[in-house]
Protein backbone atom coordinates (compact mmCIF):
# COMPACT_ATOMS: atom_id res chain seq x y z
CA UNK A 1 0.00 0.00 0.00
CA UNK A 2 1.25 3.02 -0.77
CA UNK A 3 1.51 6.33 1.63
CA UNK A 4 2.69 10.13 1.08
CA UNK A 5 5.08 11.26 4.28
CA UNK A 6 4.85 14.95 4.56
CA UNK A 7 8.50 15.60 6.27
CA UNK A 8 10.25 19.10 7.31
CA UNK A 9 14.04 19.53 7.95
CA UNK A 10 16.58 22.00 8.88
CA UNK A 11 19.28 20.81 6.32
CA UNK A 12 22.14 22.12 8.01
CA UNK A 13 24.02 19.03 9.10
CA UNK A 14 22.89 17.40 5.96
CA UNK A 15 24.53 16.93 2.18
CA UNK A 16 21.00 17.10 0.55
CA UNK A 17 17.88 15.22 0.11
CA UNK A 18 19.31 12.20 -2.23
CA UNK A 19 21.50 9.50 -0.91
CA UNK A 20 25.09 9.85 -1.30
CA UNK A 21 27.81 7.79 -0.88
CA UNK A 22 30.30 8.96 2.68
CA UNK A 23 27.79 11.37 3.38
CA UNK A 24 24.81 11.78 5.96
CA UNK A 25 21.57 12.95 4.10
CA UNK A 26 17.87 13.54 4.95
CA UNK A 27 16.44 10.05 2.89
CA UNK A 28 19.30 8.04 3.77
CA UNK A 29 18.41 8.65 7.67
CA UNK A 30 14.22 8.00 6.90
CA UNK A 31 15.29 4.62 4.94
CA UNK A 32 16.84 3.73 7.78
CA UNK A 33 14.53 4.94 10.59
CA UNK A 34 11.48 2.90 8.44
CA UNK A 35 13.69 -0.23 7.77
CA UNK A 36 14.70 -0.69 11.52
CA UNK A 37 10.77 0.44 12.22
CA UNK A 38 9.23 -2.23 9.92
CA UNK A 39 11.78 -4.53 10.34
CA UNK A 40 12.39 -4.75 6.28
CA UNK A 41 14.27 -2.84 3.70
CA UNK A 42 11.96 0.23 2.51
CA UNK A 43 12.93 2.21 -0.02
CA UNK A 44 11.47 5.98 -0.41
CA UNK A 45 11.01 8.79 -3.53
CA UNK A 46 10.83 12.07 -2.64
CA UNK A 47 9.38 14.80 -3.97
CA UNK A 48 12.69 15.87 -5.56
CA UNK A 49 16.00 16.88 -3.95
CA UNK A 50 17.63 19.60 -1.80
CA UNK A 51 21.29 20.84 -1.60
CA UNK A 52 23.55 20.45 0.82
CA UNK A 53 22.97 23.36 3.24
CA UNK A 54 19.33 23.94 1.98
CA UNK A 55 16.13 23.56 4.45
CA UNK A 56 12.39 22.75 4.08
CA UNK A 57 9.19 23.37 5.66
CA UNK A 58 7.43 20.94 3.24
CA UNK A 59 8.55 18.24 1.46
CA UNK A 60 6.67 14.62 0.77
CA UNK A 61 7.90 11.16 0.19
CA UNK A 62 6.56 8.16 -0.92
CA UNK A 63 6.68 4.54 0.38
CA UNK A 64 5.08 1.39 -0.49
CA UNK A 65 4.37 0.17 2.87
CA UNK A 66 3.54 -3.59 3.95
CA UNK A 67 -0.63 -4.21 4.77
CA UNK A 68 0.19 -5.09 8.55
CA UNK A 69 2.58 -1.71 8.81
CA UNK A 70 0.88 -0.07 12.22
CA UNK A 71 0.06 3.97 10.49
CA UNK A 72 -1.64 4.15 13.55
CA UNK A 73 1.86 5.25 15.51
CA UNK A 74 4.70 4.96 12.81
CA UNK A 75 4.50 8.96 12.82
CA UNK A 76 5.47 8.86 16.16
CA UNK A 77 7.68 6.12 16.32
CA UNK A 78 9.86 7.80 13.04
CA UNK A 79 9.82 10.81 14.83
CA UNK A 80 11.25 9.26 17.96
CA UNK A 81 13.99 7.45 15.66
CA UNK A 82 14.78 10.39 14.07
CA UNK A 83 17.29 13.38 14.53
CA UNK A 84 15.75 16.27 16.09
CA UNK A 85 16.02 18.58 12.84
CA UNK A 86 14.13 16.29 10.97
CA UNK A 87 10.82 16.07 11.34
CA UNK A 88 7.50 13.79 9.78
CA UNK A 89 4.83 15.86 10.01
CA UNK A 90 1.90 13.35 8.76
CA UNK A 91 1.46 10.03 6.80
CA UNK A 92 -1.71 9.65 4.31
CA UNK A 93 -2.66 6.61 2.32
CA UNK A 94 -2.61 7.51 -1.79
CA UNK A 95 -3.65 6.20 -5.01
CA UNK A 96 -1.22 2.94 -6.00
CA UNK A 97 -0.11 5.09 -8.66
CA UNK A 98 0.48 8.18 -6.98
CA UNK A 99 4.47 9.45 -7.34
CA UNK A 100 5.95 12.00 -4.71
CA UNK A 101 7.76 13.27 -7.73
CA UNK A 102 5.87 12.42 -10.91
CA UNK A 103 2.51 13.45 -9.58
CA UNK A 104 3.30 16.80 -7.86
CA UNK A 105 1.96 19.75 -9.76
CA UNK A 106 3.96 22.61 -8.47
CA UNK A 107 6.76 23.17 -5.92
CA UNK A 108 7.03 26.69 -3.79
CA UNK A 109 10.68 27.86 -2.96
CA UNK A 110 11.36 30.92 -0.40
CA UNK A 111 14.94 32.47 -0.38
CA UNK A 112 15.70 34.68 2.90
CA UNK A 113 18.15 37.56 3.20
CA UNK A 114 18.30 39.45 6.54
CA UNK A 115 19.90 42.77 6.33
CA UNK A 116 20.78 42.79 10.24
CA UNK A 117 23.07 40.65 12.00
CA UNK A 118 20.76 37.95 13.77
CA UNK A 119 22.91 35.11 15.31
CA UNK A 120 19.28 33.87 15.64
CA UNK A 121 18.95 33.27 11.62
CA UNK A 122 22.51 32.09 11.58
CA UNK A 123 22.48 28.78 9.25
CA UNK A 124 18.43 30.35 8.57
CA UNK A 125 19.10 33.14 6.01
CA UNK A 126 21.86 34.76 4.26
CA UNK A 127 23.32 37.62 5.75
CA UNK A 128 23.34 40.81 3.00
CA UNK A 129 23.73 44.07 4.57
CA UNK A 130 24.19 46.06 1.15
CA UNK A 131 21.53 48.47 0.00
CA UNK A 132 19.33 46.82 -2.53
CA UNK A 133 16.65 48.32 -4.80
CA UNK A 134 13.64 45.97 -4.16
CA UNK A 135 11.45 47.48 -7.26
CA UNK A 136 14.05 46.83 -9.92
CA UNK A 137 14.63 43.58 -8.11
CA UNK A 138 10.56 42.56 -8.66
CA UNK A 139 10.91 44.14 -12.04
CA UNK A 140 12.94 41.99 -13.53
CA UNK A 141 11.91 38.85 -11.27
CA UNK A 142 8.74 39.50 -13.34
CA UNK A 143 9.98 38.77 -16.49
CA UNK A 144 10.74 34.73 -14.69
CA UNK A 145 6.65 34.29 -15.09
CA UNK A 146 5.84 31.70 -17.67
CA UNK A 147 6.60 28.61 -19.64
CA UNK A 148 10.40 29.21 -21.07
CA UNK A 149 13.56 27.89 -21.05
CA UNK A 150 16.08 28.86 -17.83
CA UNK A 151 19.09 26.90 -19.16
CA UNK A 152 20.80 30.14 -18.03
CA UNK A 153 19.91 29.21 -14.41
CA UNK A 154 20.87 25.43 -14.22
CA UNK A 155 24.07 23.66 -13.15
CA UNK A 156 25.52 22.87 -15.80
CA UNK A 157 26.22 18.76 -15.42
CA UNK A 158 22.58 17.91 -15.25
CA UNK A 159 20.57 14.80 -16.55
CA UNK A 160 17.31 16.39 -17.41
CA UNK A 161 16.19 16.28 -21.24
CA UNK A 162 15.32 19.57 -20.69
CA UNK A 163 15.17 23.33 -19.27
CA UNK A 164 12.08 24.80 -19.70
CA UNK A 165 9.91 25.43 -16.57
CA UNK A 166 6.23 27.21 -15.90
CA UNK A 167 6.70 29.93 -13.69
CA UNK A 168 3.71 31.28 -11.92
CA UNK A 169 5.01 33.16 -8.87
CA UNK A 170 8.50 35.33 -8.87
CA UNK A 171 8.34 38.00 -6.05
CA UNK A 172 10.31 39.97 -3.42
CA UNK A 173 8.45 40.43 -0.09
CA UNK A 174 9.91 42.43 2.69
CA UNK A 175 8.91 41.10 6.52
CA UNK A 176 10.56 42.78 9.03
CA UNK A 177 14.07 42.48 8.06
CA UNK A 178 13.89 39.84 6.02
CA UNK A 179 13.75 40.29 2.56
CA UNK A 180 12.22 37.25 1.08
CA UNK A 181 12.36 35.97 -2.11
CA UNK A 182 8.62 33.60 -3.30
CA UNK A 183 9.26 31.48 -6.09
CA UNK A 184 6.70 28.47 -7.43
CA UNK A 185 6.95 26.58 -10.89
CA UNK A 186 6.00 23.24 -12.20
CA UNK A 187 9.28 21.85 -11.35
CA UNK A 188 12.95 23.39 -11.02
CA UNK A 189 16.06 22.63 -12.11
CA UNK A 190 19.04 22.15 -10.13
CA UNK A 191 20.34 25.65 -8.76
CA UNK A 192 17.80 27.27 -9.98
CA UNK A 193 16.60 29.23 -7.98
CA UNK A 194 19.93 30.13 -5.52
CA UNK A 195 21.35 30.98 -9.63
CA UNK A 196 18.34 32.97 -9.86
CA UNK A 197 18.98 34.64 -6.45
CA UNK A 198 22.16 36.00 -7.29
CA UNK A 199 21.46 37.10 -10.07
CA UNK A 200 18.92 39.43 -8.88
CA UNK A 201 20.65 40.84 -6.29
CA UNK A 202 23.52 41.94 -9.05
CA UNK A 203 20.05 43.85 -10.28
CA UNK A 204 19.79 45.22 -6.93
CA UNK A 205 22.65 46.29 -6.39
CA UNK A 206 22.51 48.47 -9.45
CA UNK A 207 25.35 45.66 -11.58
CA UNK A 208 22.41 44.58 -14.04
CA UNK A 209 19.68 46.60 -15.70
CA UNK A 210 16.45 44.83 -16.24
CA UNK A 211 16.94 44.93 -19.56
CA UNK A 212 20.16 42.59 -18.94
CA UNK A 213 18.20 40.15 -16.59
CA UNK A 214 15.60 39.88 -19.77
CA UNK A 215 19.00 38.93 -22.07
CA UNK A 216 20.34 36.32 -19.80
CA UNK A 217 17.09 34.72 -19.90
CA UNK A 218 17.35 34.61 -23.85
CA UNK A 219 21.01 33.39 -23.63
CA UNK A 220 20.55 30.12 -22.02
CA UNK A 221 24.06 29.94 -20.99
CA UNK A 222 24.99 29.75 -17.43
CA UNK A 223 28.14 31.90 -17.68
CA UNK A 224 25.96 34.48 -18.53
CA UNK A 225 24.14 34.57 -15.19
CA UNK A 226 25.31 35.53 -11.32
CA UNK A 227 26.69 33.54 -8.98
CA UNK A 228 24.81 31.23 -6.80
CA UNK A 229 23.33 32.79 -3.42
CA UNK A 230 24.51 30.21 -0.57
CA UNK A 231 22.47 27.45 0.49
CA UNK A 232 21.23 28.52 3.64
CA UNK A 233 18.55 31.34 2.58
CA UNK A 234 17.00 28.60 0.83
CA UNK A 235 13.51 26.28 1.67
CA UNK A 236 11.58 24.32 0.06
CA UNK A 237 7.87 25.37 1.34
CA UNK A 238 5.61 23.30 -0.23
CA UNK A 239 4.32 20.92 -3.22
CA UNK A 240 1.13 20.72 -4.45
CA UNK A 241 -0.99 17.09 -5.79
CA UNK A 242 -4.17 16.61 -7.28
CA UNK A 243 -6.81 16.03 -4.99
CA UNK A 244 -7.71 12.61 -6.88
CA UNK A 245 -4.79 11.01 -5.22
CA UNK A 246 -6.07 10.89 -1.75
CA UNK A 247 -9.18 8.29 -1.39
Amino acid sequence: MRYFFEVAYNGTNYHGWQIQQNATTIQQLIEEALSVILRTKIPIMGSGRTDTGVHCSQQYFHADLPENAAISNLRYKLNSFLPPDISINSICKVTDDAHARFTALSRSYEYRITQCKDPFLQNMSYFYPKSLDITTMNEAASLLVGKQDFESFSKVKTDVNNFVCDITEAQWVEKGDLLIFHITANRFLRGMVRAIVGTLLMVGKGKLRKEDFKKIIESKDRKEAGAAAPAAGLFLTAVKYPREIFP
